[in-house]
């Protein structure tokens, strides 16, 4: 049976989604808060939240927490979803957000008859264009059953980690070791560039080594050939995901040992300018304290024989 979907948030990652569930036969509701442009993918839109109220599900995919909770709580006097839900509506936060808000929202939604699952993903914009995503999911496990259908036409991997905010939690510590890699592996492959080494081999040795990681074996094959896979996460909110890391370790009771090197490296990276375009560039700032160099090599039409 075919679920009535609302999706709020329409940017990289939700247009993506959103169209995913168009191809699958799902009718889908476009709600944009004024945050990133209404997506072509959707082209039935509502106006105001008390119209999700008709779908069966509602989807999140917003910037950041304080936004889920404008929209779900409502600001400046107005209602917010929590007073729109009907008995029986899922709410599915994809957004990386603070587990202990997704813990109080879903407490919320019961008290309406309703359930709020936090979901954080992975995979990035290729991986929700091809349906490859992976959900790590937190609530209870009717609610996720019953909205299961739609995530495996979205992803390939849901993994239900337990009560509400277990989903947000997972997420936060899979993007710090995500940062980690990301700037350690640019920092790494900048210093092969300086000493003048083959990068591309550098990097072949690298992914059938001990360093090998996520970014070496997916993202710098690209890099290192001038493409930066544009449309991802970017540099903000890549700094984003490190600080809820720091919070929530923190709350925890666990030091960060190892928040320095992406704070730093990405916190240069938006100070130079790159804090809008995908976090891929940090290789580019890293380059640019190093005296201007690049990943890739950049041909000198002069120096060609």
């Amino acid at each position: 049976m075919k679920q009535k979907v609302a999706f709020v948030g329409l940017g990289n990652m939700g247009s993506r989604m959103a169209g995913r569930l168009l191809s699958h036969g799902h009718a889908v509701l476009g709600f944009d808060p004024g945050l990133s442009g209404q997506s072509g993918v959707v082209t039935n839109w509502a106006t105001r939240l008390e119209d999700l109220s008709s779908t069966d599900v509602i989807m999140l995919s917003l910037p950041d927490a304080s936004v889920v909770a404008s929209v779900m709580k409502g600001e400046g006097g107005l209602p917010g979803l929590l007073d729109h839900l009907r008995t029986g509506q899922i709410v599915v936060d994809f957004t990386t957000s603070s587990p202990s808000l997704s813990l109080a929202l879903s407490q919320s939604a019961r008290e309406r008859d309703a359930e709020f699952l936090d979901v954080g993903i992975s995979g990035g914009a290729l991986g929700a264009e091809k349906g490859t995503l992976t959900f790590m999911v937190g609530g209870r496990e009717a609610a996720l059953e019953s909205v299961r259908p739609l995530l495996d036409e979205i992803g390939s991997t849901v993994v239900h980690m337990g009560p509400s905010g277990t989903g947000h939690a997972t997420k936060i510590l899979n993007n710090f070791l995500n940062a980690i890699n990301l700037s350690a592996s640019a920092e790494v492959l900048m210093a092969a560039r300086a000493a003048d080494l083959d990068v591309s081999r550098v990097l072949e040795v690298i992914n059938v080594s001990t360093g090998s990681n996520w970014a070496t074996l997916n993202r710098f094959p690209h890099i290192i050939k001038g493409d930066y896979l544009e449309g991802g996460l970017t540099s903000k909110l890549m700094m984003k995901d490190i600080q809820l890391y720091l919070d929530y370790v923190a709350e925890v009771g666990v030091p960060s040992l190892h928040a320095s090197g992406p704070v730093a490296a990405f916190g240069s990276a938006i100070q130079r300018g790159y804090g809008d375009q995908i976090s891929n560039k940090v290789a580019d700032a890293i380059g640019d304290m190093s005296g201007g160099r690049r990943l890739h090599q950049i041909e000198d039409p002069e120096n060609e024989e």
